[in-house]
C-alpha cells in the first residue's frame, strides 16, 4: 500500500483536507484527500510511499533520440543528478505536440473551462502512439495586469488536479492570485481524466484493502504476497504499455507542452507532496524555462525506497504523538486521561489494533465489510494528515473501542481510498502505484526481506511500524521493471524555487524539505513550525503571505524565514 501525499478525510458523507477536490471522472468521487506513497497501496501497505522517485529508462531513452544527449542513470550514492537538462530548442519530432492548439469548452461551471492535450506515450518515439490528457482552467479574474498561467498539482501521485482546480482552487485560492493568473491543471498521464490506469473492480478493492498487512506466520504472508501479486498483475492486464510510460519524467514533458500550448515562456507552478518531485523534476530537464516554483511539502528525492519508507514511518509517529498529546487533554480521549503520556496512547491504540486483527468488529456496512486491523490502520493515518480531523478521529475511536462500533474508522479509511459509496473506487490508488512502482525499485524483494526490516521500522513507530514495513514490499511483485534511480535535483540555472516544510508534517517528513532546498541550486527553505500535511492554504497568514508575495511579484522569502501554527 502506498501513503499517498494527503488523503482528505470524509466528514458526513464527504471527505475534508486542506485542499479537498472532487473527482470529475465517470464515477464522480465525493472529496477526497491527497496522499504521497513510498511503497504501494495503503491496503497494500499503506500507501507509504514517499510519492515515486527516480527518472524513466523510457524518458531517458527519449531525450537521447529526440535531443542527441544523454542521460545517465546515476545512483544516490554517487551524488550525481540522474538527469540532464534538455536542450533549449524543442526536437521537430515534438514540434506537432508543441505547436498544438486547445479546444476550449465550458465545464464545471463557476467559468470553468476544459480541453484535451495531446502527448506522446512514448517520448522515444513521437508520434507513434499518443495519450489524451485532460486540462482544465480558469481565466484571471482581474482586477490588475494578467501574470500568465499558474499550474497547480495536489500531489499523490494519483490524486486529480483537474478535481483538486474545480472543487477547491479555482475558488478558493487567494482572490489576488485568481485575479491574476490563470489556474490551470493537468491530470498527470494515467490519472483520473487522462488515460487512467484501473487495476481491480470495486469488491476485488474491498477483499484487498481488508488484506492483514501484518503477518503472523507463513500462511498469513502468502496471503499478503498473493493480494499484492494479484493488484499488480490486474494493473498489468488492463494497461500493459501504459504502465510503461506513467513516469514522473514523462509527466514533467507532459508539463512542458502544455506550459507552451499555453502560451508562457516560463512555467509558473505550485505542487504539493509528490506534487514537489514533479515540479523538482521539471526544473532539472528544464531549468531555463522556471518561472515562479512553489514546492509545499517536499520529497527527497535522493533517497531510496526503504529509506523514504523509514523516515515516512517516523513522520507518521511524530503525528500520532501530536495526536495523542491533544486527545488526552480531552474529556473523550479513549486512549487515556489527563496524564497520559503519548506512548501510553500508543500502546493503548496499538492493543487495540492487535485484537482487531484477531477479531475484526462491526462496522455498518452495508456490503459486509467488518472492522479489520488494516482497515482501522489505514483510518488512523488518513487522519494524522489534518490536525483538524483529530476530533473526528477521536470520535472514531471511541465509537470502535468503548461502543464496538467501527463505522467512524471505516469512513477515514474508505476517505483514503476514495471509495465511492456504490463500492467502487477512484483511480487514484492504481494510479499511485504505477507511478511509484515505474519510478524507483522496490524498498524490499522479498518478504524476507521485509521481516528483517521489521525492527528498524518497529523503532520509528511503535505504532504504525509493522503495517508500513509490510506495506513497502508491494511493488516488489509489480509487472514493470522500475526504471528510476533516487538522485538529486541540483536545477542549475533555474529561477528561485521556493520549498516549503512543515516541521510535524506526517507524510514528508521536515528534512526531506530541506535536503531539497539544499539540492537545488536556486532552493529558498520556507518552514513552518506546525501540525499536518503541507502549509500553503491551511490558515497560516506568515506562510500564506510569503507565497503570496513570491507569485504576484517574485520576491522569495527571506533566507531562514520560519512561521508559527499560531
Amino acid at each position: 500500500m502506498h501513503i499517498r501525499s494527503c488523503p482528505r478525510l470524509p466528514s458526513s458523507g464527504t471527505t475534508t483536507h486542506a485542499r479537498p477536490h472532487a473527482r470529475p471522472d465517470r464515477r464522480n468521487r465525493t472529496l477526497r484527500t491527497l496522499r504521497t506513497t513510498t511503497g504501494f497501496l495503503l491496503a497494500s501497505a499503506l500507501l507509504v510511499s514517499a510519492c515515486s522517485l527516480g527518472s524513466s529508462t523510457s524518458a531517458a531513452s527519449a531525450t537521447r533520440a529526440t535531443t542527441g544527449t544523454t542521460t545517465p542513470g546515476t545512483t544516490a550514492r554517487s551524488g550525481t543528478p540522474a538527469l540532464h537538462a534538455l536542450p533549449g530548442a524543442t526536437p521537430s519530432a515534438l514540434t506537432p505536440y508543441y505547436g498544438q492548439k486547445l479546444t476550449w469548452r465550458s465545464c464545471g461551471g463557476r467559468g470553468f473551462e476544459c480541453a484535451t492535450l495531446k502527448a506522446p506515450l512514448d517520448y522515444a518515439t513521437p508520434g507513434r502512439g499518443d495519450l489524451r490528457l485532460a486540462v482544465s482552467r480558469k481565466k484571471a479574474t482581474g482586477p490588475g495586469k494578467r501574470l500568465g498561467s499558474l499550474l497547480l498539482n495536489p500531489g499523490g501521485p494519483g490524486s486529480a488536479a483537474v478535481g483538486y482546480l474545480q472543487s477547491y482552487a479555482g475558488i478558493a485560492y487567494p482572490a489576488a492570485v485568481r485575479a491574476r493568473y490563470d489556474l490551470v491543471a493537468v491530470d498527470p498521464r494515467g490519472v483520473a481524466g487522462s488515460e487512467p490506469v484501473e487495476c481491480l473492480s470495486g469488491r476485488r478493492m474491498d477483499a484487498y484493502t481488508q488484506t492483514d498487512f501484518t503477518p503472523d506466520d507463513r500462511r498469513e504472508t502468502d496471503e499478503l504476497v498473493s493480494a499484492f501479486k494479484e493488484f499488480a498483475n490486474g494493473c498489468g492486464a488492463q494497461a500493459p504499455r501504459l504502465l510503461r510510460h506513467v513516469s514522473t519524467v514523462e509527466a514533467a514533458r507532459d508539463m512542458d507542452i502544455l506550459r507552451a500550448v499555453l502560451g508562457d515562456k516560463r512555467l509558473t507552478y505550485v505542487g504539493a507532496s509528490y506534487g514537489t518531485f514533479l515540479g523538482a523534476t521539471y526544473a532539472e530537464l528544464f531549468p531555463e524555462r522556471v518561472g515562479r516554483l512553489v514546492l509545499d511539502g517536499a520529497m527527497d528525492p535522493s533517497l531510496p525506497a526503504r529509506k523514504l519508507n523509514e523516515d515516512q514511518t517516523a513522520g507518521f509517529e511524530t503525528a500520532f504523538r501530536s495526536f495523542a498529546k491533544d486527545c488526552v487533554r480531552q474529556r473523550d480521549c479513549p486512549l487515556g486521561g489527563a496524564d497520559a503520556t503519548p506512548a501510553e496512547a500508543g500502546r493503548k491504540l496499538k492493543a487495540f489494533l492487535g485484537r482487531l486483527d484477531a477479531k475484526p468488529i462491526p462496522a455498518g456496512d452495508s456490503g459486509g465489510r467488518a472492522l479489520g486491523e488494516s482497515l482501522a490502520t489505514t483510518g488512523v493515518v488518513a487522519a494524522m494528515y489534518n490536525e483538524k480531523s483529530w476530533p473526528r478521529l477521536r470520535q472514531a475511536l471511541t465509537r470502535a473501542i468503548d461502543h464496538r462500533d467501527g463505522s467512524g474508522l471505516l469512513a477515514l479509511s474508505d476517505g483514503y481510498y476514495e471509495r465511492g459509496a456504490d463500492g467502487e473506487y477512484a483511480n487514484l490508488m492504481s494510479a499511485n502505484a504505477a507511478v511509484n512502482c515505474l519510478d524507483s525499485p522496490s524498498a524490499f524483494s522479498t518478504p524476507e526481506q521485509a521481516r528483517r526490516a521489521l525492527p528498524a521500522f518497529e523503532k520509528a513507530s511503535p505504532v504504525f511500524g509493522r503495517f508500513l514495513a509490510w506495506s513497502s514490499l508491494s511493488c516488489a511483485y509489480w509487472p514493470v521493471m522500475p526504471t528510476g534511480t533516487p538522485h538529486r535535483i541540483a536545477a542549475k540555472g533555474a529561477a528561485p524555487i521556493i520549498v516549503v516544510g512543515t516541521t510535524r508534517d506526517p507524510a514528508t517528513p521536515y528534512h526531506w524539505a530541506r535536503a531539497l532546498a539544499s539540492q537545488l541550486s536556486s532552493g529558498r527553505l520556507l518552514t513552518y513550525d506546525g501540525d499536518g500535511h503541507t502549509a500553503y492554504g491551511r490558515g497560516s497568514r506568515c506562510i500564506d503571505s510569503a507565497i503570496n508575495t513570491y507569485l504576484l511579484d517574485g520576491t522569495p522569502p527571506t533566507r531562514g524565514k520560519r512561521c508559527s501554527q499560531a
